[in-house]
């Protein structure tokens, strides 16, 4: 997550709100729940609340959610969904989201923007325990790696949790991780030149479950591989910062019509 100043409170995806007017001719709009200014809600909603309440249970102060002072907003359990508060373009937990699937969340941790120097051993005591707690985090949900029937690893293969639009990737060693809260799920597992495979999964809050996946070669007709297209955040064109580049992979072709979605709506 992102640690900043300037208010007291854990905020999570989306900050930005979808345009009701593209989102209505859309099928893929179903992955947004709210629309104007109002909370912008992702698929897994429920795991960035539990991540956000984590760090601001673990608090001293931030649970309380109490407003800085009068005429600034105060967060009920000291959290917040990004637009509820206020929509923000380009925000990097959203690109990181929709890009990488990646968990983040915005950490603001002082009323103060720019608090002197010698107020930070307070911080580090107040902060310390929820950051840790919260880095236990990455522990719970599904773990494992992705492999061919020799036993390689497969890079770059693409997993989503089925009903919930947001993909992720295995690494270079065929390995995968993803934060869940306790129930019952199915993985899809792509990866190009194999056959698609689809397992239930059951999550428990003891201990992160192990799930390794075998691909075996796809025949001829059962590889339905397209090249993915290329899009943007920022429907205005290109972000200023590098764009991940298109590669070799089907998760292009699995979140193009999101990303697609998110060009349109989000700016």
């Amino acid at each position: 997550g992102g640690l900043h100043g300037g208010a007291l409170v854990a905020s999570y995806p989306f900050d930005n709100t979808p345009n009701s007017r593209i989102c209505r001719s859309s099928p893929l709009c179903s992955v947004f729940q709210s629309y104007a200014s109002t909370p912008s809600i992702t698929p897994d909603d429920d795991v960035f609340r539990h991540l956000s309440l984590t760090y601001s249970r673990n608090h001293p102060t931030m649970h309380l959610g109490q407003a800085c002072k009068q005429g600034t907003p105060s967060f009920k359990n000291g959290i917040t969904n990004g637009a509820g508060w206020y929509p923000l373009t380009g925000g990097m937990q959203d690109f990181n989201y929709v890009w990488y699937g990646c968990m983040e969340v915005t950490l603001e941790l002082s009323c103060c923007k720019y608090p002197a120097a010698g107020e930070l051993p307070k911080f580090w005591e107040e902060n310390r325990l929820p950051l840790i707690k919260f880095l236990a985090e990455a522990h719970r949900g599904v773990h494992g790696f992705v492999m061919d029937d020799n036993g390689n690893p497969i890079e770059k293969a693409s997993l989503k949790v089925k009903g919930r639009d947001v993909g992720f990737q295995t690494t270079k060693y065929g390995e995968f991780w993803r934060i869940l809260l306790p129930g019952i799920y199915k993985l899809e597992v792509y990866a190009d030149g194999f056959a698609p495979r689809e397992l239930d999964m059951m999550v428990v809050d003891e201990h992160p479950t192990l799930l390794n996946v075998t691909l075996f070669p796809a025949k001829r007709q059962e590889n339905f591989y397209r090249p993915p297209q290329q899009h943007y955040y920022h429907h205005h064109g290109p972000p200023l910062t590098s764009k991940p580049s298109s590669d070799n992979s089907i998760f292009g072709s699995l979140t193009s019509g999101f990303n697609t979605l998110v060009s349109g709506l989000f700016g």
